[in-house]
């Protein structure tokens, strides 16, 4: 199981080394597509049909299957690690999730999330301050 949280950079060429506990579950050929609240979406070669969770079956006439599948993989890219773990950022997908510098990943399970540093924590911090209400919408309960 992907947990955790790993800083990193993003050096010359757009090169990220992705971490060694994701690469050791995930392999070293991946998918990286546009994610949710700004950030990008990474799994295995073998668990990218996760990514059409919801969409599989669906018919094709259906806009909001159409709509998800255009977003996630009329945008992803393959990825091959190299002998350090490291990969080259697709430019459309760092521009997409406005990166910079400094970059976060985290482990959610079946996949990973890459956000801007300064995006996630404020994004975190949001978090921090709205979970409970989010939890109350998964449970069923409607918050006071």
């Amino acid at each position: 199981m992907l947990i955790g949280q790993y800083s990193a950079t993003i050096g010359a060429k757009n090169r990220i080394a992705f971490p060694k506990k994701f690469r050791d579950e995930l392999g070293d050929n991946l998918i990286i597509t546009q994610g949710f609240e700004g950030s990008l979406i990474v799994v295995s070669e073998e668990g990218w049909r996760s990514l059409l969770e919801g969409t599989e079956g669906m018919p094709l006439t259906d806009l909001a299957t159409r709509e998800t599948q255009r977003f996630l993989l009329g945008t992803a890219a393959g990825l091959e690690l190299d002998e350090k773990g490291r990969f080259i950022l697709p430019a459309h997908l760092k521009k997409y999730a406005n990166l910079g510098n400094e970059i976060v990943f985290l482990g959610i399970s079946r996949y990973v999330e890459i956000w801007d540093k300064k995006k996630w924590e404020e994004h975190n911090n949001e978090l921090i301050n709205t979970i409970s209400g989010v939890a109350d919408k998964l449970s069923g309960k409607e918050s006071g």
